[in-house]
C-alpha cells in the first residue's frame, strides 16, 4: 500500500525545486496535493502532472493563507496534512540589509510558516488529526556568513514547529521541520555553475556532493507517513554531513596520516 493512501496534503512553493520534488512523491504515494505558490504557471503545470490543483498566494498574506487552504481542503474533501515550504533567500553582509529586505526575509520564512500553521490546524483538527512539516535550514542551527536575516527566520521556524507540536499534541497533530543542507534548487543553480563554488561546497561535505531535492522529498514523506506516527517536536538535518566537520581541528588528521605514512 502507498505510503501517503488517502490522505490530502498541501505544499506551499510546490511550483519548482523541493516544493516541486515533494508534490510529485506525495502523489506517488497515493496523496491528493495542493499546490500552494505565486508562480501561476508553475504551480498549475506541477498540479497537472500529479492530478492535483493549484492556488495562487501569497505566503505573508494571512487571510489569503486561510482562504487558499480551505478551498484547497473543500476540493480534496478534507486535509490531513500541510509542508509549509515556501521560502527566500538573499546573501550579503548584514549591515548592508536594508529594513525592508529584512522584513521580506522574515515574512516569506518565517510568517509564512505561521500562517500556514494557522490555517491549517481547524481543518487537520477536523479530520482527526495529521501531519504539519515545516521547512527550515541548516543556517537556522549554526551561523552563516551573509544570510542572517534569513538564518534569524529558520532559527525561528524550527522553535514555532516546537510550539507547535507541544500545543497540538493533544489533537493528534505531529509538527516537525527539516533542514536541508545545499540543495540542487533553481535557487542555487548560480553556485553549482562555477567550479570553485561547487568544488568547495563538495569538499565541505563528507558525502562530498550536494543534495537532491528528490532528498528532502523523502523525508517530508516519511514525517506525513504513519511509519513517523510517534515523531514530533523534531528537526531532521538533511545535509550530507556539512554540519559534522570542525574547522579547528579537521586538518589535524590530513596532517597525522601524512606523518603516519597512510
Amino acid at each position: 500500500m502507498p505510503l501517503l493512501d488517502g490522505q490530502k496534503l498541501i505544499v506551499t512553493g510546490g511550483a519548482s525545486g523541493i516544493g516541486a520534488a515533494t508534490a510529485r512523491r506525495m502523489a506517488d504515494e497515493g496523496a491528493a496535493v495542493s499546490l500552494l505558490d505565486l508562480d501561476e504557471q508553475g504551480a498549475t503545470e506541477i498540479a497537472g502532472e500529479i492530478q492535483g490543483h493549484s492556488v495562487v498566494v501569497d505566503v505573508t498574506d494571512a487571510d489569503a493563507v486561510e482562504r487558499a487552504v480551505a478551498d484547497a481542503a473543500k476540493r480534496m474533501g478534507g486535509l490531513t496534512g500541510i509542508f509549509n515550504n515556501a521560502g527566500v533567500g538573499h546573501l550579503k553582509p548584514l549591515h548592508t540589509y536594508s529594513e525592508k529586505e529584512f522584513d521580506h526575509l522574515v515574512a516569506v520564512n518565517l510568517k509564512g510558516v505561521f500562517n500556514g500553521i494557522r490555517a491549517a490546524v481547524p481543518h487537520l483538527r477536523d479530520a482527526g488529526g495529521g501531519s504539519i512539516v515545516n521547512m527550515a535550514s541548516v543556517s537556522g542551527l549554526r551561523p552563516t556568513r551573509g544570510e542572517a536575516p534569513y538564518a534569524a527566520a529558520k532559527a525561528g521556524a524550527i522553535a514555532l514547529t516546537m510550539s507547535a507540536a507541544l500545543e497540538y499534541g493533544p489533537d493528534n497533530i505531529r509538527a516537525n521541520c527539516v533542514s536541508p543542507g545545499f540543495i540542487a534548487t533553481p535557487l542555487t543553480e548560480f553556485a553549482l555553475r562555477e567550479d570553485s563554488y561547487r568544488d568547495s561546497i563538495r569538499k565541505a561535505t563528507p558525502l562530498g556532493r550536494e543534495g537532491d531535492p528528490i532528498e528532502i522529498a523523502n523525508v517530508v514523506v516519511f514525517l506525513c507517513s504513519p511509519l513517523a506516527s510517534y515523531v514530533t517536536g523534531q528537526n531532521i538535518v538533511v545535509d550530507g554531513g556539512s554540519m559534522l566537520p570542525s574547522s579547528q581541528v579537521d586538518h589535524l588528521l590530513s596532517g597525522l596520516l601524512r606523518v603516519l605514512g597512510e
